[in-house]
């Protein structure tokens, strides 16, 4: 008894490529409308506080205790070699280059993605989106846009937060409880960490993370059943999605940036 069947293979084929071509014709739709989206910045402004506001307390928080984390690991690591001084450069190197914009970008996934995505979705199952289409109103334009380019700034500005913060809960645990010296710690992160090169690195995984996250979300949202259950894998698939995406993503920004 066979399993499969080639004709069961090409559909399967059809349909991935048939949802690629969907995926790409509405980021390209997205990417479109820019300069009427930021015509309308108030749109844009409101999706910033609201994906953004309402995800700061958990991106603070985890960026504090993983810096604590870190910062302890850290120490009794490198106090093995006498080298206790230079916590504050592995501190601010590990958060600036990778933990700030992964740990954060699958945080934004967690809270903003799921929402943009039951939020589009609930819309799309209200009929909502149908309506605005029967008045001549492109919902692409109005609705997904603003947020998608919400997604976008706010990623890179979650990202700073997050490391500002771990780096703050570094000093705490290392110079404050452990006794590291406050002036090498500071010191040695001054003189070892490279603006354009780390700074600048983990500010474009940030913007590039800020892209992945928010389309996946914006397009599950978009292609969901409407229905309750239908909404419903929708988000959980946003969450799959884009947690494995950023760090597919990471591993590949990270060998071409530091491979250059």
């Amino acid at each position: 008894m066979s399993w499969w069947r080639p004709s069961d293979i090409g559909f399967a084929v059809r349909s991935k490529l048939a949802d690629i071509g969907h995926a790409a014709g509405l980021f390209v739709r997205l990417l479109g409308p820019g300069a009427r989206t930021f015509g309308r910045f108030g749109l844009v402004r409101d999706q910033i506080h609201f994906l953004g506001n309402y995800s700061l307390a958990i991106i603070a928080v985890s960026g504090l205790f993983v810096g604590f984390v870190l910062g302890l690991q850290g120490y009794y690591t490198l106090q093995r070699y006498g080298s206790a001084e230079a916590l504050g450069l592995l501190v601010a190197l590990g958060l600036v280059r990778e933990l700030g914009p992964v740990v954060a970008a699958l945080l934004f996934a967690g809270r903003a993605g799921t929402s943009l995505t039951a939020e589009i979705g609930l819309m799309k199952a209200g009929e909502q989106l149908s309506a605005m289409e029967m008045m001549a109103v492109d919902p692409v334009v109005r609705i997904l846009a603003p947020r998608f380019w919400a997604g976008v700034i706010t990623m890179p500005l979650l990202a700073a937060v997050f490391s500002a913060v771990g780096v703050i809960g570094g000093y705490i645990v290392g110079v404050v409880m452990l006794g590291v010296d406050a002036g090498s710690f500071w010191g040695q992160m001054q003189g070892g960490v490279d603006v354009w090169r780390d700074v600048g690195n983990g500010v474009i995984k940030s913007i590039v993370f800020g892209f992945t996250v928010t389309f996946i979300a914006l397009l599950q949202g978009y292609e969901a059943q409407p229905t309750p259950e239908g909404v419903s894998r929708a988000t959980t698939r946003t969450v799959v999605m884009a947690s494995l995406t950023v760090l597919g993503l990471d591993f590949l920004l990270t060998a071409m940036m530091f491979n250059i």
